[in-house]
């Protein structure tokens, strides 16, 4: 008997079969991979074991201990023991973090909350997570890191027996992971059964004890980890042979399109102290400038900074082109042909209830469609192009951006941008939470976008990915240069001993 058993599961959307007769089962104290890439059915199907799709509303069974389930919503999913952990949290950050973990389910005595109790429970819960912060803060105050183990401490204190883990340590530093991955080890001791989802082959690995494989809604394959290895599985998520996943272009380097001396940046919540200090660098037409470093290094800092958007005090001196120019603000960094892809794609990419053509015009729309009135057709022809080329998965440029997979959604971003025309492109991020076959899409555009001219500054947390990519890498440590390197001399070892805070000089 297994602990959970999901049958023949299909769902459909107008126009879209997103889930073709899937089938998984997990058993009690399991470790139990799914992986495919974006948009090949992974969270929709967990949608529908939490009871966000109602019965109803999809074909096919779900049994839990052989007991059919029929969920009408949320809570009667979370009362048969199913918690979930969406890659977007759920966590509403005017309230404490105390009443984020028990919201819904707060202790009471006669019928009022007895906080007592609720700070009590919570500051226990955090204990185990090591998470030492005060239950009493509001959410909204942690950094995003917190954020996400407040939300397995929130799914833990639903004592669930299924717990579903969705992109879980996309946000998390290292430390952060290793204390996830131990509370994981301990709940799987305990009988409890995970689903974990994630991108991150090398954790998929660790942990597993099977791996499915889901491509276009169908459940490709299922094995044991031990019987698999990366290049297999991404093999089947992609359904042909992955080669080298980092193309080897030479670039053809330009005039300097950007310059910026003296860049300093200041705290939003401290204004003495230095989030970026003093850096100076340029960047080349046609070349890609990678920029490294560690968590709180001040990478999203620098690019902010540089696009007028830091929200604390910022100096600095910027040339484009060779010409001084001056940028307070979003709208003059667009003006001087500066585009900014954020790490942020749900706060500052998109409005996910408009459509792709909404999205996508939204900073370039006067050009596009005229300075007085709106030319749908000269817009939905615009959009068409970068829709094509970054292999936009959608049925029109009207489909809505919030119903497509995260990966879509960043697509969407970089083609906005792209329909500015702009001079030089900041990346931010640009492939957390995309799987192994949108990344080489994306790597692909990069690197055609550099072969016709635009200077890229390229942010990444994936020091393969930055290794892989840029033509030079710069290296941050609190808010400091301490390293530059050319593709030919930069290697891992080099870049981190430069980013946890060796000043070294290029060899």
């Amino acid at each position: 008997m297994s602990l959970l058993e999901m049958r023949s599961i299909v769902k459909e959307f107008p126009g879209v079969r997103a889930l073709d007769g899937v089938s998984f089962t997990l058993e009690a104290g399991e470790f139990h991979s799914l992986v495919g890439e974006n948009g090949a059915g992974k969270s929709t199907l967990m949608k529908v074991l939490s009871g966000v799709y109602p019965a109803g509303t999809y074909e096919g069974e779900i049994l839990i201990n052989d007991r059919p389930q029929q969920f009408r919503n949320v809570r009667d999913s979370e009362n048969a023991g199913v918690a979930i952990i969406f890659q977007e949290l759920s966590l509403v950050k005017e309230l404490t973090v105390g009443e984020n973990i028990f919201l819904g389910q707060a202790p009471s005595k006669l019928g009022v909350i007895d906080w007592s109790a609720l700070y009590h429970r919570a500051s226990k819960l955090l204990k185990d997570l090591n998470l030492q912060i005060d239950p009493r803060v509001p959410v909204g105050s942690l950094g995003i890191g917190q954020q996400q183990l407040v939300e397995i401490a929130k799914a833990l204190s639903k004592k669930a027996k299924i717990l579903v883990l969705d992109e879980p340590t996309a946000a998390l530093t290292e430390s952060e992971v290793e204390t996830l991955f131990s509370i994981l080890a301990k709940l799987k001791a305990d009988g409890v059964g995970m689903i974990y989802i994630s991108h991150k082959l090398d954790e998929v690995f660790e942990m597993s004890d099977r791996i499915t494989v889901l491509r276009d809604g169908r459940t490709v394959a299922t094995h044991a980890a031990s019987d698999l290895n990366k290049e297999k599985v991404i093999q089947l998520m992609v359904g042909r042979e992955v080669g080298d996943i980092f193309p080897k272009v030479e670039h053809a380097l330009g005039d300097v399109a950007l310059a910026v001396t003296g860049l300093t940046a200041y705290s939003v919540d401290d204004p003495a102290k230095k989030v970026v200090d003093n850096v100076s660098f340029s960047v080349r037409k046609g070349e890609v400038l990678g920029v490294a470093g560690l968590m709180g290094a001040g990478r999203t800092e620098l690019l902010t900074a540089l696009f007028g958007a830091w929200q604390g005090n910022y100096s600095r001196e910027i040339s484009v082109e060779g010409q001084p120019v001056q940028i307070d603000s979003p709208s003059d960094a667009i003006s001087n042909g500066i585009a900014f892809v954020t790490e942020d794609r749900k706060r500052f990419g998109l409005i996910l209830d408009q459509t792709i053509m909404d999205n996508m015009t939204l900073a370039g729309l006067k050009s596009i469609s005229g300075r007085m009135l709106t030319n749908r057709s000269r817009e939905i022809a615009a959009v068409r192009v970068p829709m094509s080329s970054l292999h936009i998965k959608a049925n029109s440029p009207l489909t809505v951006a919030g119903t497509l997979s995260g990966g879509n959604q960043q697509k969407v971003v970089l083609g906005k941008w792209l329909l500015t025309g702009p001079k030089v492109l900041f990346l931010d991020e640009p492939t957390r939470g995309i799987d192994v076959g949108a990344k080489q899409e994306i790597y692909t555009e990069i690197n055609k976008l550099a072969k016709e001219g635009l200077a890229i500054i390229l942010v990444s947390s994936e020091l393969p990915e930055v290794l892989g990519l840029s033509d030079r890498i710069l290296v941050l440590h609190e808010g400091r240069m301490t390293g530059e390197f050319s593709r030919a001399d930069a290697t891992p070892e080099k870049v981190m001993t430069a980013a946890t805070g060796e000043n070294l000089s290029q060899q």
